[in-house]
């Protein structure tokens, strides 16, 4: 399946619509497909929305390019991508990407399941699923 890259300012990035469930609850959003993220990060009012209570998840840290670091919770949500389902377990961070209104999605919990093509030319992002 593919997506289109949305443009952010003076940028087009690949930006794609999922769905993340939590006990009954399910909240549409918006993801970074990061190819250098570890793992994948939610905004905490992503969470706040599923019911869930951040702090009560896994503390693990983060650290960006510049080398600063953040604590963020891991929990275990379902992501769902064009229709399939992940249970995947995904941290909790205020303000993710600096507050870009999206998340990201990394190595574990979504490169696992995928491969990946990204085509800048098209500026568009290729997915299929792993059997």
């Amino acid at each position: 399946m593919k997506f289109p890259y949305l443009r952010y300012g003076a940028h087009s990035r690949p930006v794609i619509p999922i769905k993340i469930k939590h006990d009954g609850r399910s909240i549409s959003y918006s993801v970074l497909v990061d190819s250098g993220a570890d793992s994948c990060i939610f905004d905490e009012q992503v969470a706040s929305a599923l019911g869930i209570e951040v702090e009560k998840g896994t503390p693990a840290l983060v650290g960006g390019i510049a080398g600063q670091t953040a604590t963020y919770f891991i929990h275990p949500v379902t992501i769902e991508v064009g229709g399939w389902s992940y249970n995947i377990q995904a941290g909790f961070l205020p303000l993710v990407a600096g507050g870009s209104n999206y998340g990201v999605v990394g190595q574990t919990g979504f490169f696992e399941h995928f491969v990946v093509k990204f085509d800048m030319q098209k500026a568009e992002v290729d997915l299929k699923r792993k059997e």
